[in-house]
């Protein structure tokens, strides 16, 4: 089997790891801090709005499964995107909507499917699109975060029916 990976922030990555792991193909998530210029930040560091970085999760996905477009499409269903630098109560360039491309064709993917994606609202997508230049895993008490505390997530949903959409059938 191969392997293939995408990491995308849509606000608390507690919230977006939840929802990708619910995603038929998708084999891990992984809460983290990408986009910034520290290295290594800790939660703390990164709640201070120095860092540069925001809250994101690095997917690892079977690609004869799901395919990195019908990620962006649950990506762009789960939160916001015309929000800048929020998501639901959340606020500050931590929560910011971005993808980090981990290659040219996931780059030129992701371009395509935000001017496909702007369709669907009513204000400008504030989603940055940018490359990958490294991902920090989260500490490991942000991890599983909702399975550990045991209920739903407060501000991310994957919508009814966007699975099927997608041609994927929810595990």
């Amino acid at each position: 089997m191969s392997t293939e990976q995408a990491t995308f922030g849509a606000g608390c990555f507690w919230g977006v790891e939840w929802v990708f792991r619910r995603v038929p193909g998708v084999l891990d998530a992984v809460s983290g801090y990408g986009g910034g210029m520290v290295a290594d930040p800790s939660y703390e560091l990164v709640c201070t709005d120095t860092t540069g970085h925001a809250e994101v999760v690095q997917v690892t996905f079977d690609p004869d499964v799901v395919t990195y477009e019908q990620l962006l499409e649950v990506f762009w269903a789960m939160h916001d995107p015309t929000q800048e630098n929020r998501q639901g109560p959340d606020h500050g360039t931590q929560y910011r909507s971005i993808i980090l491309a981990h290659s040219p064709e996931q780059r030129t993917a992701a371009e395509a499917s935000k001017a496909k994606a702007q369709a669907r609202f009513d204000r400008p997508i504030a989603t940055e699109i940018r490359d990958l230049v490294a991902f920090y895993p989260a500490e490991g008490y942000h991890q599983r975060y909702y399975e550990r505390v045991g209920h739903e997530p407060y501000c991310h949903v994957l919508p009814v029916g966007v699975l099927e959409e997608l041609g994927l059938v929810e595990a």
